[in-house]
């Protein structure tokens, strides 16, 4: 499955830098159909794609490092 099969909004750039918990909310309000994770960087996420998962990776300053992406 791909992205490009899923509903909504799949892809977050604008919310790099950002503090994790206005990027999950943002997220969910933007694509209700998905549960965006907060994940600090370096820990190990399970590899499935999931068209209702987003990972919002932060750093140890709790700010977003990489795009929120659907997967």
């Amino acid at each position: 499955m791909a992205s490009d099969e899923c509903q909504g909004k799949s892809s977050w750039p604008e919310l790099v830098g950002v503090k994790g918990e206005i990027a999950e909310a943002t997220i969910e309000r933007e694509n209700p159909l998905v549960d965006a994770v907060i994940v600090p960087e370096g820990s190990m996420v399970i590899q499935d794609f999931r068209c209702d998962r987003v990972w919002v990776w932060i750093d140890k300053a709790g700010i977003v490092k990489e795009v929120p992406h659907i997967g």
